[in-house]
């Protein structure tokens, strides 16, 4: 019988060596394909499997936003509303003169930041095209990927440590990447009284059944969990993680930013509470569906997309991932919004399609560029 386009797709790259293994899912409503290829690490200690746990980065975003959507609905917290009155730390921030000023050269805001501006990106903190901009720096010192969440300080004390940062931009002005999500989870939190693993646990994870995604693995799964690598000068794949290592306990930051665990067919499930406009499975209805809405909406002006263009390739934002608005690749649908993991995974869906794609591999990018391995993912699954 011959191969699926995704099995072959899949096949291709870990035979190829780029990853140890993968597991692609595309959903057609409830025409579901699922693959797993390859192994949980280079050693080939155990093969792939559907129900495998990958660190799934920045597809953590989207999670985050609809937990804080969340209390929008709930009239908790307004879209409008300063985070200041959450976030007293951000209450007067300061900003840069022009993008290129040194950190000492700044003015104050001209406005309070808004809940709308987290969930947008345009908070005035996060990274730009440009990395060696002086505020862009000094923010790296700050949100220092390079270490795991475990090792970064507690939530208030990373807060405090941003607001010494100055914004490169000014709130509304422009969009910047990745700084707003760990803010949005530290909202959630602070505005609902309840840790954000908790808080997720409970209003998002246990109703969609969504078993396997966590900020940590504990030892009954981690025969399950994913080795992280990333890719070496040689070509080979350097060891970053081990099944046992950064997430065999919850971290000192739980980051809405890319903290989570998961699996295809948990995010599968959250997707699809998506494409059904709020509602789980049950009928409950976990969020609105002007919420969803406007989660899968584009907010950026076609400025503010072209200054983005390292990260988002000319395509829109939403809250919490990126929107389609032109059909510049094959899988390029107007509307399909997602976003795509540091640690090689990348998770979307098609409303106007019911279409679902998710991508779960265990070696890094080495930067904001989608891989080859996506495109192929996408291109096969379009």
């Amino acid at each position: 019988m011959t191969a699926s386009p995704l099995h072959a797709t899949l096949r291709r790259h870990v035979e190829a060596g780029t990853v140890p293994g993968a597991v692609g899912l595309v959903a057609r409503g409830d025409d579901v394909e699922v693959v797993a290829v390859g192994h949980t690490d280079v050693e080939g200690s155990a093969p792939m499997a559907r129900d495998s746990v990958f660190r799934i980065a920045s597809v953590t975003k989207p999670i985050t936003a609809a937990a804080l959507l969340m209390l929008v609905d709930e009239g908790r917290i307004g879209l409008g509303d300063p985070v200041a009155d959450w976030l007293p730390e951000l209450a007067k921030p300061m900003v840069v003169r022009t993008p290129t000023s040194p950190v000492d050269d700044v003015v104050p805001a001209v406005r309070q930041i808004t809940v709308e501006d987290l969930l947008s990106f345009r908070a005035g903190w996060g990274l730009p095209d440009d990395f060696t901009l002086p505020a862009a720096q000094a923010l790296f010192r700050v949100q220092d990927h390079g270490i795991p969440f475990r090792e970064w300080p507690d939530p208030d004390t990373w807060l405090g440590l941003l607001a010494q940062v100055p914004m490169l931009h000014q709130p509304g002005e422009a969009w910047l990447y990745g700084t707003a999500s760990a803010l949005q989870g530290i909202l959630v939190a602070r505005v609902s009284g309840r840790t954000l693993p908790d808080f997720l646990a409970e209003r998002i994870f246990e109703p969609l059944g969504m078993r396997d995604t966590a900020f940590e693995v504990p030892a009954s799964k981690r025969h399950r969990f994913t080795a992280a690598y990333a890719p070496a000068a040689d070509g080979t794949l350097r060891l970053t993680d081990t099944p046992d290592g950064a997430y065999s306990s919850l971290p000192r930051f739980p980051s809405g930013g890319g903290g989570l665990v998961s699996t295809a067919d948990d995010w599968l499930a959250f997707a699809r509470l998506l494409l059904n406009a709020g509602a789980a499975p049950d009928g409950r209805r976990l969020l609105t569906a002007t919420s969803v809405s406007r989660m899968t909406t584009n907010h950026l002006t076609a400025a503010q997309r072209e200054r983005a263009a390292l990260f988002l390739e000319g395509q829109g934002w939403g809250y919490g991932g990126s929107v389609d608005v032109a059909p510049a690749e094959p899988w390029s649908v107007p509307g399909r919004y997602g976003w795509v993991g540091g640690t090689g995974t990348t998770a979307h869906l098609v409303p106007a399609t019911g279409t679902v794609t998710v991508l779960l591999t265990q070696t890094a990018m080495t930067g904001p560029t989608t891989t080859s391995f996506m495109r192929d993912f996408w291109r096969a699954t379009a």
